[in-house]
């Protein structure tokens, strides 16, 4: 009798284990990234699946300095065409390899970062929301002013990413390349999120008041998170850079940051798994609307409007909301 109730206690304990979003949550993800190529039939489903994982990888970045650290940005896609620019001048101006330009681009956008955000995340509300969107539009002015190194509004050709002495081409590989960095940055943020800083972040946004009483550096944790969200961002943009062979400073404009924020806000705020739904759908709907043409801008924020009414917290926040009400709610389940 005592090893059956031993033997049930540690079923529950698995099967608690298994629903938490690190291993469960890590675990689906894993398994839809990898069927999903068995449904894709042509490059043009790769490169919507491609942008997918690359704009996911940006967002879990960015949901984790709005949604945790409570800092909004307005202009992360600075950073996202900063990691892009920087990697290809390096490649394509002064020869260096581009899988060593890559992490070099990557590195200097975080020290800028560093840099810009000691000063700029003292602010709050609305003043920070105003500095960050400052700071993406001088970026944008540089690249596009600067055409000497940038290629000005033309933008520029970008050198193919080179591993082990190949290039890499073909959709097919590179959208295993995009979904392996999607990986990891998930499994980077659901391990921050589970750690001391993880808490100490949520302290922070709950009431940043009652957290420094308890001794918890506001201003360290918030840039450390700045920083983190920063070179996710470089990372994505360098990768697609090289993808995409030709970069403009159309990535780094006003409305690329828009939608990336909607895209956190979408899939819900403090969800490392919402910034994901929200990234794949806001990608993958804009290509179905394609057939409405000149309605296609009206249809995109009628569905944008509804799902804020329906889905207040986000997709994937409210749908677990209703997933535990109606557990609750079942017939002969103990309270």
């Amino acid at each position: 009798m005592r090893a059956a109730v031993i033997g049930s206690e540690a079923a529950a304990r698995k099967r608690s284990r298994i629903a938490t979003p690190r291993v469960g949550g890590s675990l689906l993800l894993a398994l839809v990234l990898a069927s999903a190529p068995l449904w894709m039939a042509n490059n043009y489903a790769y490169d919507v699946a491609i942008q997918v994982a690359l704009n996911a990888t940006v967002c879990v970045g960015l949901n984790l300095l709005i949604g945790y650290a409570g800092q909004i940005s307005l202009g992360h896609a600075g950073f996202f065409a900063l990691g892009g620019y920087g990697s290809a001048i390096l490649a394509s101006r002064y020869g260096v390899p581009a899988w060593l330009s890559l992490p070099l681009a990557c590195t200097a956008v975080g020290l800028l970062a560093w840099i810009v955000g000691r000063p700029t995340l003292r602010l709050k509300g609305h003043t920070l929301a105003m500095a960050t969107l400052g700071l993406g539009i001088i970026i944008s002015i540089v690249l596009t002013t600067e055409d000497r190194w940038t290629g000005g509004p033309d933008g520029m050709v970008v050198p193919p990413l080179v591993l082990f002495g190949a290039a890499v081409q073909g959709e097919r590989l590179w959208y295993w390349i995009a979904a392996g960095v999607l990986m990891l940055t998930v499994w980077l943020a659901l391990n921050l999120i589970e750690s001391a800083n993880g808490r100490a972040l949520r302290a922070l946004h709950g009431s940043p008041v009652a957290a420094e009483t308890l001794g918890i550096a506001s201003e360290r944790f918030k840039l450390q998170v700045f920083v983190l969200s920063a070179v996710l961002a470089a990372v994505a943009g360098a990768l697609t850079a090289h993808y995409s062979g030709f970069l403009t400073p159309a990535k780094s404009s006003f409305m690329h940051s828009v939608e990336l924020v909607i895209m956190v806000v979408f899939g819900g705020m403090a969800s490392v798994f919402g910034a994901v739904v929200g990234a794949a759908a806001l990608t993958i709907l804009p290509q179905f609307l394609t057939v409405l043409k000149d309605y296609e801008m009206m249809v995109f924020g009628a569905v944008l409007i509804a799902t804020m009414v329906f889905f207040p917290q986000g997709v994937v926040p409210t749908l677990q909301s209703w997933w535990r009400q109606r557990r609750r709610s079942a017939p002969g389940r103990a309270p």
